[in-house]
Order: C-alpha cells, then structure tokens, then sequence
C-alpha cells in the first residue's frame, strides 16, 4: 500500500506541473520553439525538427522515471 501512495502523489505532482505549464506555459515559455528547433519554409512545403525540444523531454522524462523507479 505505501507505494501506491508513493504513486498517486508523483502523478499528482505531474498533473499539477502539467496543469501549470498548460494555463501559463504559452505566455513564458513556448514549448515547442525553443532555440534549437529547425524548421524551414519554402513554396512547395514545411519542414519542422524539433530537436531542442526532444533532447529537453528525454531529459525531464528521464529524470522522473529515474526517481521514480528509485
């Protein structure tokens, strides 16, 4: 029983951080257009990696599953 306690207070913490950055992540932070994030326009189409921001989640994921699985 402590670790589904120890789960729905990490889950918790992850849905209010979500929550928060989802309210006011738009105005301080753009998620998704970070320096680091390729894109390219041309008449024929768009191109967008998002490089930046994949090595930024792996991090944040990273780091809550390690201390998670701890």
């Amino acid at each position: 029983m402590e670790n589904l306690g120890k789960i729905f207070f990490i889950l918790g913490i992850l849905f209010l951080l979500l929550g928060v950055l989802w309210t006011f992540g738009e105005k301080y932070f753009s998620f998704g257009k970070l320096p680091g994030d390729f894109s390219y326009q041309s008449t024929h189409g768009e191109f967008y990696f998002p490089l930046a921001t994949s090595i930024l989640l792996s991090i944040l994921l990273s780091l809550f599953l390690w201390l998670f699985l701890r």
